[in-house]
């Protein structure tokens, strides 16, 4: 097994931040970036991890999410992070705080990586055409 797969493996399941928030970035993530295959992929896992199927259909328009009464604290505090580092890269001092009073260190730490490695999981699924398979 490869570096990459050993990376990607321990985003996926050996960080102690929440399954449904870890899932919720992904699906963002992949909204934002128009990787349809990425939120097809991840929108169940969302759902296996306590989402709702009206909030994992809601986060294919993940500004509306944010304005709207579906996600209590502490997804919208992920949510905002996901929108504002997949669009400005830089997240504002306030909302970071937020981050850390709604997740703890570790956690803020943990969700940040998450975003990160899934844009550019969703990146390169872009940048190759990948599409959801018939």
């Amino acid at each position: 097994m490869c570096s990459s797969d050993l990376y990607l493996r321990a985003v996926r399941g050996e960080l102690s931040v929440a399954p449904r928030l870890r899932e919720l970035a992904m699906c963002a993530v992949a909204t934002l970036n128009g990787a349809e295959y990425e939120y097809l992929h991840h929108a169940p896992e969302f759902v296996a991890a306590g989402g709702t199927p009206s909030q994992a259909e809601a986060l294919r328009q993940p500004d509306a999410a944010l304005a709207g009464p579906l996600f209590p604290e502490p997804d919208r505090a992920v949510l905002e992070l996901t929108i504002a580092m997949t669009r400005e890269v830089a997240v504002p001092d306030a909302l970071f705080a937020r981050v850390l009073a709604s997740l703890g260190e570790r956690a803020a730490v943990e969700i940040v990586a998450v975003i990160a490695t899934y844009n550019m999981v969703s990146r390169f699924l872009v940048a190759l055409g990948v599409t959801p398979e018939d």
